[in-house]
């Protein structure tokens, strides 16, 4: 069996816990990551800063004089700490289970307490594409029960239901037709201080995919919507394909999942994570 080492990212982009989100968030948007490590003075791991981090801090509450934009707060604050690590000797298939048992997407490997790497979901799937093809359907795979939202929910809706799901993406529908899909990173990088309540800003500031470019819009609206932040030209496949197939589409459209359909009706959802399920 294939060892971390042979698939893990030696490339890792780090941050000092001490520096502002924005920093972070900058170098996610330059380098498209959904994640960035976080090490402390002297380059030791100490945690993670992910989407669904930013996310839940988008999410607290508090009075309105406590809040201050998220860029400012430093990433100690907002960071997952004391990560999940793994060694580069490990085999394959222990990162699998690692990951999804704490529902996690990436481990960063040490060696004798220095960090040589990191492993991430997308790593796996890479794996799974070349080694898996013909092995398993995307009907064997993908998870049947799909978490939906109208288009015209607000981000506040949404965000809650990706926290209390603890999902990274849902579906957007209208008419009982699947029109959209909105993920960690089209929230994470619109500029939401109040979504218990909507949207309480003049100005917002979201990420659009438009024909598959994303564009940054700072739009004048009393209530932006899923609508309006959702990714619309969305890639679908069928229940019969092979699911290395969807894990290659993933890949080459930096998706981290694909709304499976059955002759136009949403019968489930093929996510990254099913589809390292099928790494044995």
């Amino acid at each position: 069996m294939m060892k971390i080492e042979d698939v893990m990212n030696e490339d890792v982009v780090l941050v000092k816990e001490n520096e502002q989100v924005s920093h972070a968030r900058n170098l996610m948007l330059k380098h498209g990551y959904s994640r960035i490590l976080v090490v402390d003075q002297e380059g030791k791991p100490v945690g993670i800063l992910t989407e669904k981090d930013l996310i839940r801090k988008m999410r607290a509450n508090g009075p309105q004089w406590k809040r201050r934009p998220i860029d400012k707060i430093s990433i100690r604050r907002v960071m997952t700490s004391h990560p999940i690590t793994i060694t580069p000797f490990r085999e394959l298939r222990e990162a699998v289970e690692q990951m999804i048992k704490n529902n996690i997407s990436s481990l960063p490997v040490v060696d004798n307490g220095e960090l040589v790497g990191i492993i991430t979901k997308s790593d796996l799937m890479d794996f799974y594409s070349q080694k898996f093809a013909k092995k398993w359907k995307v009907s064997q795979l993908m998870t049947s029960e799909v978490v939906t939202v109208n288009e015209n929910h607000s981000i506040g809706h949404v965000i809650s239901i990706m926290e209390d799901h603890k999902i990274g993406k849902v579906i957007v529908m209208r008419d009982n037709e699947p029109v959209g899909i909105i993920t960690s990173g089209n929230i994470s990088f619109a500029n939401v201080e109040d979504p218990e309540t909507g949207v309480s800003q003049e100005k917002i500031a979201f990420l659009h995919k438009i024909e598959g470019q994303e564009k940054r819009n700072v739009r004048e609206v009393s209530m932006v919507t899923a609508g309006d932040i959702m990714t619309t030209d969305l890639i679908t496949i069928s229940p019969d394909e092979d699911a290395s197939n969807a894990a290659t589409i993933m890949i080459n459209k930096d998706l981290s999942g694909i709304p499976v359909l059955n002759k136009d009706e949403l019968v489930g959802i093929i996510t990254k994570t099913d589809i390292i399920r099928g790494i044995q």
